[in-house]
């Protein structure tokens, strides 16, 4: 297998995970009450994909999962141009497929509707009901602070080895803030999956959550740059090599 198939299949088994662990604890286990899995434990169900699989596989492909965190790193030059389009291709087909393998699992009850389904969505499809401009926002701010925790935790002068803690907490912070206002998205690739099954109105609002991503991906990479200026940012191998880009 080669080096890109290698880095192509991490993605796709870690975006699947993310997108059937997440959405999943919000499909199956937030359905029970009693469970009080609720919105703590869904927030920290996303953390914990990410943890999971940066170590997992991130020393193969640098542990993206994430079609933003790919532009994100590419626009603060952590990311090789030739990994950019196989790398958002894997993360995309992963997320779909594992939203389709939740959508099995939890069509398998009797009487089982799909709502939401742990899609995305402003206006009525917000859970809090927060309007266009609020969600492009929260989703914008969010995901750029994502990507800030990201690139200073695998900069030079952090921790070796243990970025994935930060980052992983990171996206459970994110995940507390926002599930209200958009039911968390900051990733474009994990609300293309279920909104692909939810249909309607998710699916028609799918842009927000590609655009509003990347672009609060984009200016932190873009910040990064003179941030980390003067030899602070290491290269995109070395980065690789952590397992956590």
């Amino acid at each position: 297998m080669t080096d890109m198939a290698r880095r192509v299949v991490a993605e796709f088994f870690g975006t699947f995970w993310l997108t059937f662990g997440g959405c999943g604890a919000a499909v199956l286990a937030a359905a029970f009450p009693e469970l009080g899995v609720g919105f703590l434990g869904v927030a920290f169900a996303f953390g914990l994909t990410v943890l999971s699989m940066a170590y997992a596989v991130g020393h193969i492909s640098g542990g993206h999962f994430n079609p933003a965190v790919t532009l994100g790193l590419w626009a603060a030059g952590r990311c090789a141009p030739k990994h950019v389009a196989p790398y958002i291709a894997a993360q995309v087909a992963g997320a779909i497929v594992g939203a389709g393998a939740l959508y099995l699992i939890a069509s398998g009850k009797a009487g089982w509707i799909p709502a939401g389904f742990a899609s995305n969505g402003y206006g009525a499809q917000s859970p809090g009901g927060y309007g266009l401009g609020a969600c492009l926002l929260t989703e914008l701010l969010a995901t750029f602070f994502f990507l800030f925790i990201i690139l200073g935790a695998t900069s030079k002068g952090a921790a070796t080895g243990f970025a994935g803690i930060p980052i992983g907490l990171g996206l459970t912070l994110i995940h507390l803030i926002t599930i209200p206002v958009t039911n968390t998205s900051v990733n474009p690739a994990r609300s293309t999956g279920p909104a692909l099954f939810a249909g309607g109105e998710h699916l028609a609002q799918l842009w927000l959550f590609w655009l509003a991503p990347i672009a609060g991906a984009v200016i932190a990479g873009l910040l990064a740059r003179w941030l980390y200026a003067d030899g602070a940012i290491v290269d995109t191998m070395v980065v690789e090599e952590r397992g956590v880009a």
